[in-house]
Formats: C-alpha cells, sequence, structure tokens
C-alpha cells in the first residue's frame, strides 16, 4: 500500500479534461489580493453556476455560447461581466457603499465545508467564533463537530483538544501557516491566541498537506489573524463571568501610509475567583492573569504584486491553582509546597508562569502578468519560558526555535496542473529541569517539498505531496501525502487521503498534567535520541463522502468520515499503575479509528441546525496487554443550533445559538492495585452539556451578548483522589472527565468603528 502511494505520487496519472472556465475572484473590500469565500458565479439567464472556495477560486461548464458571467454576494455589489472566451479570469468584486443598492443573493455560512478542495477541509469563520465566548483558541472549538475540547486535570484549568480521538501534539497547529503550537507551548498555546485576533480558522482532517512540515499525523488547523486591512479600525470586547474571569480585547488599525497598514492589539485577563463548589478544599479553577501584546504591519503593493506580513507579539502569563487552606491541625496557611522541607503542614499549591516572545515575517510576490507565477517566504522566531511547580514537583522549560520556509507555485502547460516547491529549516533549542534532572538537547532539519495538483474541478481533484527531511536526531527520511476528491454527480464530493508523519515526542510539556500527582516517572528505553526515545511514526488513512441536497425545499448537506491511524511507533504514555508513570517505545500496535456522520440543514430562513455523531475505538498495546486509550468515550453526540433575526434598517439584529455534547462513558485508568478506598470504577459515567448565548446587535457598531456553559449545572464529584493528603501516594488529579465548575455565566460587549 505504501509502496504504491509514493509510486503514484512521483507518477501522478492526469486525467482527462472538459471544457471549464476556470478563475478567481478577489475580495475588493480588501487591499491585499485575498479571495473571497462563499460568492455566487452564474452564467447570465442560466441557473448553471458555481460557489467560490476558500480562496476565491470557481469553475464552471463552459460553451462558446454563454458570454456573461454574474457575479454576487452578501454586501457586494453584483457585476456582470463579459467573458470573450475560455480564458481564466481574475476579478475583484467591490463591497457595496450603499445598502439600498445591495441585491442579496445568498448568506454566508458560519462554518462550511469545501465541496471543491482536494482535502477534506472546514473553514470556520469569524461569525462562527462569535456563536460562543471564545476567549482563547483553545475555547474556539465549542461549536465545531470535529474538534473535541476536553479538561486535562483537576487543577490547571486547561483545555485540550483532540481530532480523530487523537490528542493536539497530534496535529499540525498553524498561525497563518507557520507551524506555532509545539514543543513547549503544546500544552497551553491555544490559550496564549485570544480569540477576537482570529479572522477565520481552517480544520483539515487526515495527514494534510507536505507544504508546512512533518509533523502532522491526525490533521492540521491554521488560524489566520486579522488583517490591519480588513479589520475595524477599532474593536472593544469586554467580558466578564461569574467564575471571577474577567477580559478586555482592544484592536487599533491604522493607514500608516498608501502601502503600509499597522495594528496594535492588546488583550487582558484577570482570573481572582475562588471556588471550591465540590467541597475538596481544592480550587475548581485556576486564579490568574495574563497580558498580550501584538504589533502587526502589513505591506501592499498591487501593481509589483507584493504583500507583506511583520508580527511582533509579547505574552506573559501566571496560573496558580492548588489547596484553598491547609488540612493540619495547626491550621498553618502560610506556606506551599514549593521547596517545602515538611509537607504535612503545607498547602498544595501549583503555579505555572510562562512568558513568551515572538516575532514573525512573511512575504509574498505574484507574478503580475502571469498570476499563477508566485513565491513566497515564511520566517519565524519565538522564545518560550515556564516556571511551574505542582506541589513538591518542578518543571522548568525553555524553548527556542526558529522555522524557515519558502514556497514557489506555478503551472504546467496550463491551469489546470498546479505545483509548489520550496525549502524549510527548523531549529529548536530546548533547556528542561524536571525536579532534579536536566534534559537539553537541539533540533535541526533541512527539508525539501514538492506537491503537484491536478484541478479538474468537474470529476477528478488530486493534490499529491512528497518531501525530504534530513533531521540531526530523527535521520533522514521521506514524507508522502495524497489526497483525492472525486465528484461522480451534483453537489457531491468523495475523499480519499493517506500520507505519514513524525515527529518528537516532548514528554514531560506534553504530559504536564501528570504532574500534578504523586506518580513516579520512570523512562523504560535508552537507545533513543529524544529522552532515550524513538521518534513517533505513523500513517493516516481517511475516507470523506459529502453530499448537498434539498430537504423540503432547503438547503442541506450530509457528511461521512472514517480515518485510521497506524503508529508504527509511539512513545505510550502508560498510567496504568496509580503510582508511576512510565514512559516506552511501542511494544506491539496502536490504532486510532474515528467515523463521523454530520448533518446540516437549515430548515427555514436564518435558521441553522448541525447534527453529528462520532465513534472511536482507539487502543494500544500496553506492557500489561493491550487497552482501550483511557478517558476517551467511544461515542460522542453533537448538536449545535443557530438563528439570527432579519436586520432592521439601522442594522439591528437578534441572535441565538445553543449547543448540546453528549460523551460516552470513558475507561480510568486503572486503580486496581490502590487501596480499596482509593480505587475508580472501571468506567466514568456518562456526561451531557449544555451552551447558549444570545447576542443583541443595536448596530453595527455596537452589541452585547450574554451566554452560559454547562447550563444544566453537570459537575464531577470527588474528581482528585486522596484530595485530603496532597503530599502522600495516590493523591491523584488526572481522573477528569467531565466539568468541575458547573454552570458558569458571562456577559460582555463589543463596540467597534470601521
Amino acid at each position: 500500500m505504501r509502496k504504491w502511494l509514493l509510486a503514484l505520487i512521483l507518477f501522478p496519472v492526469v486525467a482527462t479534461a472538459q471544457d471549464r472556465l476556470e478563475g478567481r475572484i478577489l475580495d475588493g473590500a480588501s487591499n491585499s489580493g485575498e479571495g473571497l469565500f462563499g460568492a455566487n458565479v452564474v452564467w447570465l439567464n442560466t441557473d448553471i453556476g458555481a460557489v467560490t472556495d476558500v480562496d476565491g477560486s470557481f469553475s464552471i461548464p463552459y460553451d462558446s455560447s454563454y458570454s456573461q458571467l454574474v457575479i454576487s454576494y452578501v454586501g457586494y455589489e453584483t457585476e456582470t461581466i463579459t467573458v470573450s472566451g475560455n480564458q481564466r479570469i481574475e476579478h475583484t468584486l467591490q463591497a457595496s457603499n450603499d445598502l439600498d443598492e445591495v441585491t442579496v443573493s445568498a448568506r454566508k455560512k458560519a462554518s462550511a465545508r469545501s465541496f471543491l478542495k482536494a482535502e477534506n477541509t472546514i473553514l470556520v469563520s469569524s461569525d462562527e467564533l462569535l456563536k460562543a465566548a471564545c476567549c482563547n483558541l483553545s475555547e474556539s472549538f465549542e461549536t465545531n463537530p470535529s474538534i473535541d475540547v476536553n479538561f486535562a486535570n483537576a487543577v490547571s484549568g486547561t483545555r485540550q483538544i483532540r481530532m480523530l480521538g487523537l490528542e493536539s501534539p497530534n496535529i499540525l497547529i498553524a498561525t497563518e501557516n507557520i507551524p506555532s503550537i509545539r514543543g513547549a507551548a503544546q500544552a497551553y498555546g491555544l490559550s496564549f491566541i485570544p480569540g477576537t485576533w482570529v479572522e477565520s480558522i481552517q480544520i483539515t482532517k487526515g495527514a494534510g498537506s507536505v507544504v508546512n512540515g512533518f509533523e502532522s499525523i491526525a490533521g492540521q488547523i491554521n488560524a489566520e489573524l486579522q488583517k490591519p486591512t480588513k479589520d475595524f479600525s477599532f474593536y472593544q470586547n469586554l467580558y466578564t463571568a461569574n467564575s471571577g474571569r474577567n477580559e478586555l480585547n482592544t484592536h487599533l488599525n491604522t493607514k500608516v501610509s498608501d502601502k503600509w497598514d499597522a495594528g496594535f492589539y492588546l488583550h487582558g485577563n484577570l482570573r481572582d475567583g475562588h471556588h471550591d463548589r465540590n467541597d475538596d478544599n481544592f480550587l475548581d479553577m485556576p486564579t490568574g492573569k495574563q497580558i498580550n501584546l501584538m504589533n502587526r504591519w502589513q505591506y501592499t503593493n498591487p501593481e509589483k504584486g507584493l504583500v507583506s506580513f511583520i508580527n511582533f507579539r509579547y505574552m506573559d502569563d501566571l496560573n496558580e491553582s492548588g489547596q484553598i487552606h491547609s488540612n493540619s491541625d495547626d491550621g498553618d496557611t502560610g506556606g506551599h509546597g514549593h521547596g517545602g522541607s515538611d509537607s504535612n503542614s503545607l498547602l498544595w499549591r501549583s503555579e505555572i508562569e510562562t512568558q513568551r516572545f515572538d516575532v514573525s515575517a512573511k512575504l509574498g510576490w505574484v507574478n503580475p502578468s502571469v498570476p499563477y507565477q508566485s513565491l513566497g517566504v515564511q520566517t519565524a522566531f519565538s522564545w518560550h519560558n515556564q516556571d511551574s511547580y505542582f506541589g513538591l514537583n518542578e518543571y522548568d522549560i525553555t524553548h527556542a526555535s526558529f522555522y524557515g520556509n519558502a514556497l514557489y507555485n506555478t503551472i504546467i502547460s496550463d491551469s489546470r496542473h498546479k505545483v509548489k516547491a520550496g525549502v524549510s529549516f527548523t531549529y529548536d533549542q530546548y533547556d528542561e529541569d524536571v525536579n532534579e534532572t536536566t534534559y537539553e538537547r537541539t533540533e535541526n532539519s533541512v527539508g525539501g517539498f514538492f506537491e503537484y495538483s491536478y484541478d479538474n474541478l468537474d470529476a477528478l481533484t488530486l493534490q499529491a505531496g512528497i518531501r525530504v527531511d534530513n533531521h540531526n536526531r530523527l535521520g533522514f527520511f521521506v514524507t508522502p501525502r495524497l489526497h483525492v476528491k472525486y465528484t461522480p454527480w451534483e453537489k457531491s464530493a468523495f475523499r480519499l487521503s493517506a500520507g505519514s508523519g513524525r515527529r518528537s515526542a516532548n514528554i514531560f510539556t506534553e504530559n504536564q498534567k501528570l504532574f500534578a500527582s504523586n506518580r513516579n516517572i520512570n523512562i523504560l528505553d535508552t537507545d533513543g535520541k529524544i529522552y532515550g526515545l524513538d521518534p513517533e511514526v505513523a500513517w493516516n488513512y481517511g475516507f470523506s463522502y459529502l453530499q448537498g441536497f434539498n430537504l423540503l425545499g432547503r438547503k442541506a448537506d450530509v457528511t461521512f468520515d472514517f480515518y485510521r491511524t497506524d503508529f508504527q511507533n509511539q512513545v505510550v504514555v502508560d498510567w496504568e499503575n496509580p503510582q508511576n508513570v512510565r514512559f516506552y517505545n511501542l511494544r506491539g500496535e496502536s490504532f486510532a479509528n474515528s467515523f463521523q456522520v454530520e448533518f446540516n440543514y437549515t430548515p427555514f430562513e436564518r435558521f441553522d441546525l448541525r447534527t453529528a455523531y462520532k465513534y472511536y475505538d482507539i487502543q494500544t498495546d500496553y506492557l500489561s496487554g493491550r487497552l482501550e486509550r483511557p478517558l476517551t468515550p467511544k461515542n460522542r453526540v453533537f448538536a449545535n443550533a443557530g438563528y439570527e433575526t432579519a436586520k432592521s434598517e439601522q442594522g439591528a439584529q437578534w441572535k441565538f445559538d445553543a449547543t448540546f455534547n453528549w460523551l460516552d462513558s470513558q475507561r480510568y485508568p486503572s486503580t486496581a492495585t490502590s487501596p480499596e478506598f482509593f480505587q475508580l470504577s472501571e468506567r466514568t459515567p456518562t456526561v451531557s452539556t449544555l451552551n447558549a448565548q444570545v447576542t443583541k446587535v443595536f448596530s453595527p457598531r455596537f452589541e452585547v451578548y450574554l451566554g452560559g456553559e454547562n447550563i444544566t449545572d453537570v459537575r464531577q464529584d470527588q474528581p482528585i483522589v486522596n484530595a485530603e493528603n496532597p503530599f502522600a501516594t495516590y493523591f491523584d488529579t488526572t481522573f477528569v472527565y467531565g466539568p468541575i465548575f458547573g454552570s458558569m455565566y458571562y456577559a460582555g460587549l463589543r463596540y467597534k468603528i470601521q
């Protein structure tokens, strides 16, 4: 299978083309030459048309009798252009300046799947992000069924995400196509990107493209940030919650010159609520504060085909949790568990302080005379420092990283055959202190990649890529990727994907939740080059079928996804013994099967319904035998409903949104060897949660919102094992399967000036 895949990538078979008119619709509201997603392109006086893809591209049947093309989009001028022949066109659609002249031909979906791309991609727009509080990127997936959001443990308040049943280290998470949530940022990095800074998110299931690197196994998530030329000149978001969480987000954007625009982004939050609803003497959620600053510059020169972004960002975050008062008889509350000598009179406390600095630059050039020729260069440097302790466990890490990528795009013979080629370089310097042991290492890699795309949207779309990398610790290796889309009939898309990925497992930073226990840490293998362990290597195979149709006169679509991930090697995190956690290389098989069916429907105007069912079969061969992955539900049910009232002449509007999640029971890690009092059942109860939000838009400038998370007040009783004796054996905060705090209600306002 894998040899066949590699051969197919190296020698693609090109299908026969039919007469199609291809082109791209650009967003006239932006000076950066960005494509307009969701625009309607229709031949005049016919029902033959198409909807533009994520990058504004379209393809429709062509006949010499067709001469005029109608292009429309909500909030933009509807234009009719003359087409003199079957030659690729590129047209800029201008935003309407007179609302009385706007022709509404479609309503933009807040979240949509692409019918055109070879990859299985879901686009999440900023409208979708506003359906929930979305205070940071880790909370922006609450209304999307493709991503699972879980709490890591009972004290840190950290949310971790999963795709295809696999944890976030198996997902390549990028910011504007630059890998960013990796290394030291893996555990908490998603909470370091404020939600208001995010313009849109692209979620790709499966192995993804070779362009962004070799680390993607389960999929890719790319967050596009707000652009100074498209964002509001002034934007203010205020948020407060009954949990004691308060946030401020301010955006300032200005035009510096004809070609330069600048944006200044400020995020600050304060978390000072002290809550212990389950009376275990531990805070239900951590306290802390964060200051986050970004300065963003955009250079645009359409005449020369140049666009560039330069970002500077600084973040300082403090997170504190643990016991509220001492359990000791002497009532001593003056100490904490960090570095103390007499644990019986100390508070068990945890503190995580993180400082991070990032600078990145992107330069894009499009040949003005040959639009399909383009060159892009990406560079990024980050410095990440975390000082932390969890009771008597200390963990500090400093991670300096550099990333460089150069990409060239062109076509072969005609626009149906596109190629991408480039080179990349990565450098990572790690310095870790785990209690009294220091781990230092340097990783660097140099790689090259080539990707071929065949784009006949009437029937077949193929994307085949291969990259070769030479890594100082992983060695020399080849990474192939393949995505195929076939459209046998109208509004359908069959997709197949296959590819491999590999990565260095950062066992401590990725599993920081285990420090919040009294387990001993054991690394069983010593021959590998990363903590004595070998790198993780996996293959991912997937199938997807998307079908759009009309149901009772309204638009609907259904999607069936099945993906399987096979690990050739995996760093197994074995915490089946309650007194220790063991890391070792896979000694057998490990696989993850993921099945999802999703149904989207608009039963009446401005009302959207999204439902999904997911099934996971994830198993690993541990030293004790093959077991189901712990704390992973086999079955999940998801439902989201959103409704918007019609806008008044002044732009006033109501928006309503509700999300329901049901999680099947989950397997607890084994506690069979614990004393009977500390033993847990084999499986958790099922969990159901309900979130809702109401937004009142008073005008295009001002709106307020009110919402609730876990409205039904579902709570996990006693999430901490042996909470009465946090410095004793069997103390553990990692057995978390559901909400701890219970219901949380919030309110906020948004004010913006165009």
